[in-house]
């Protein structure tokens, strides 16, 4: 199973609260209900494990997708999670978007 994952931090002026919000009412919701999507979870950063410095990113994101070229080729053209993606960039500058696979 492959794995998106995506980094980024906020824009200026949109809040936490905002943002974890829009995570949990539509977000989740949305993308979890795709049929390919096996599991969806969001992650706050909260702090450096290794320094004082502040994590580089806000929010890290992963999708464990059970079918990565059908997700590719049909879920991610489709108006329900371009509309998702069309509120997404609203709240987040520059996200990051990796495609990834373990290592076995």
């Amino acid at each position: 199973m492959a794995q998106i994952i995506i980094k980024y931090k906020l824009k200026a002026g949109v809040t936490r609260e905002q943002y974890e919000n829009w995570t949990r009412t539509t977000d989740y919701p949305t993308m979890r209900g795709l049929t390919r999507v096996a599991r969806f979870v969001n992650y706050r950063t909260v702090r450096n494990l290794l320094s004082d410095a502040a994590p580089t990113v806000d929010y890290v994101e992963f999708f464990d997708i059970a079918d990565m070229d059908g997700f590719l080729g049909e879920d991610m053209g489709s108006s329900t999670v371009q509309a998702v993606m069309g509120e997404f960039m609203q709240f987040v500058d520059a996200p990051e978007f990796l495609i990834a696979e373990e290592v076995v």
